[in-house]
This record gives structure tokens, C-alpha cells and sequence, in this order.
């Protein structure tokens, strides 16, 4: 339904008015084809079944872009108090005080978001209910360049040894340049337990490919070699959530995949755009990866064992 100004759409019980509808917020250009507010609208709801599961529970920080990617961006922790009453809100601590993020449990809240012009989404790797313990464990293989080559070379080695390891894992390309490794976990340990064993993993493969991989945080100590990123694993830290829109030309999306498409020659970081994710999404690229949440001690043995 659309009065011209604004399209009401349902979701659930209820309906959210999406204003301004035809309102470009990622332009076109370079054979990219341009999206609205609607489009992505469209694309939010086709993709809220997959989504949600992935959002449910968990603290978020929006990438707000009213005037388009080209336009400010609003990096948003506080839900503003204008927010619906219905739409589901966490306090959580922070140094000196609080802060009260948005959770999106519904379609409904999915795309209020997107009328508020939240591009991207980014979750929390711990829920709402214990946001002290994380129930995932995230590496960001972070190229120096465009070198998707070498992205797929570090899943290779990391997958490897997260096997070695007893831990189950999964794929997403970011979007932009790389992937993410998740790591599912029972939500057993703290957030200083998990980001020192991700340290240490991510150790064991620099030092075993010290000319391909780095830990370095510094961009200038790093040189054209990947970088092996874990500092998402920290309280109040966020990891790009799956299946969301990057504020990028052309729209891609961070997507789930199986390790199987890892050695498809056409992936690339931003092989997934609003225009086909939700087909991939339709294969269940994750299927039952939270249901294999692990505790990490035996995986600290083992990895203490291998590195001597």
C-alpha cells in the first residue's frame, strides 16, 4: 500500500509505514544499478526468515545513512526515544554509565530499521540475557588489498586447524573485502577467555605462515600480508551480522556460505548483492550451526598441547 509519500507495509500484526520509499540511497553507476529505500525494504522482508534467526536477542549498532552512502553516517548504539514502544530494547554497561541498544526480534522491527535508513546491521556476539558471554567467536581475514586469493588461502588454514581442534565453524563474505570464520559457542565463557584462546589461534597460523598472515594491528607493521583480525571478541565490540547490506556500491550483502563453495573460482567478498542473496539464502548455507555451540576448554588443551 503506498499514499505516494510512503508505502505502509505488513509484517506480522502489524504494519510499518516505509517513508519516502523511492528515496535512493545507494546510487547507481559503473554497471551498479541503483537501490531505494523500498528496494531495500523488499529485500529485508524476502530475507527475515534467515535473518532473524542470526538478530534475535542480541544487542545491535546501526549504520544509519539518511542521506544516502554518499551522504554522513551514524554509527547508532542509543535507541532514540521516538523508537515504538514495541520494538525490543536492552540496557547494557558501559564505562561510566549505560547505553539501551535496539534488539530486532521481528520483521516488523527489520524494517522500521530500514526506514530509519539502517544500512547495515551490527550484532553483538553475545545475547541480550547474558551479554558477558559470547556464543560465537569471530576471525575477520582481513586482506591487504583486493587479493581474494589470499582470503581463501587463510580459510583454508584456518578451517584446518579449527578442525584440528574439535571446533565447528562457518563462512561469511563481509561484503566488502573478506571473510568472517564464526565459531559457535555454548556461551560458557567470558569474552577475556574467548578473545586470548582467538589470539592464540590466530598466533598458531602467523607463525606457521609468517609470510602470508599477520597479527600485526598496526596497518604499517603488516605489509602486503593478510591480517588475521580478532578484536570483534571483546565486550561491546560488533561483528557485520549475516545477511545484511553493506553501505557499498552495488549493495552487497555479507553473506553465509558452505565451505564446499570456498573453492567456487566466482566467490569473492561481494559475490552476494540485494539483487541475489536471498537465493543463496534459500540453501541454508548454516543449517543447525547453533545448535553446535562448543565450551572451549577442550579446545585450549588441544591447541596448548600443538603449540608446545
Amino acid at each position: 500500500m503506498s499514499d505516494g509519500g510512503s508505502r505502509t507495509v505488513r509484517a506480522g500484526r502489524r504494519r510499518v509505514e516505509i517513508r519516502r520509499p523511492d528515496k535512493v540511497l545507494i546510487p547507481g553507476g559503473d554497471a551498479a544499478r541503483e537501490y531505494t529505500k523500498g528496494d531495500l525494504a523488499d529485500y529485508h522482508r524476502a530475507v527475515a526468515r534467515h535473518m532473524l534467526p542470526q538478530l534475535r536477542g542480541r544487542p545491535l549498532m546501526l549504520d544509519r545513512r539518511p542521506d544516502g552512502i554518499d551522504g554522513p553516517a551514524f554509527m547508532q548504539k542509543n535507541t532514540p526515544d521516538n523508537y515504538p514502544d514495541w520494538i525490543t530494547r536492552v540496557e547494557v554497561g558501559k564505562e561510566g554509565g549505560t547505553v539501551t541498544h535496539t534488539v530486532c526480534d521481528d520483521t516488523a522491527t527489520l524494517l522500521y530499521l530500514v526506514d530509519q535508513a539502517s544500512i547495515t546491521l551490527h550484532r553483538w556476539l553475545s545475547r541480550a540475557d547474558d551479554v558477558d558471554r559470547p556464543d560465537r567467536l569471530v576471525f575477520d581475514l582481513d586482506p591487504s588489498g583486493d587479493d581474494f586469493e589470499a582470503v581463501r588461502e587463510a580459510a583454508r588454514w584456518l578451517g584446518g586447524l579449527l578442525d584440528e581442534l574439535a571446533l565447528p565453524s562457518a563462512l561469511m563474505t563481509t561484503g566488502s573485502r573478506g571473510l568472517h570464520v564464526v565459531v559457535p559457542l555454548d556461551g560458557g565463557q567470558d569474552f577475556d577467555t574467548v578473545r586470548e584462546f582467538a589470539r592464540e589461534v590466530a598466533d598458531t597460523l602467523a607463525d606457521a605462515h609468517p609470510d602470508r598472515l599477520t597479527t600485526a594491528a598496526r596497518k604499517k607493521d603488516r605489509g602486503d600480508r593478510l591480517y588475521l583480525d580478532v578484536g570483534r571478541n571483546a565486550y561491546a565490540q560488533t561483528a557485520v551480522a549475516p545477511w545484511t547490506v553493506r553501505a557499498l556500491p552495488g549493495a552487497p550483502v555479507a553473506t553465509p556460505l558452505t565451505w564446499e563453495q570456498l573453492d567456487d573460482p566466482e566467490l569473492h567478498a561481494r559475490r552476494w548483492t540485494v539483487e541475489n542473496a536471498v537465493e543463496q539464502a534459500a540453501t541454508n548455507p548454516w543449517a543447525g550451526l547453533s545448535r553446535k555451540g562448543r565450551s572451549l576448554a577442550p579446545a585450549r588443551r588441544r591447541l596448548a598441547a600443538r603449540r608446545g
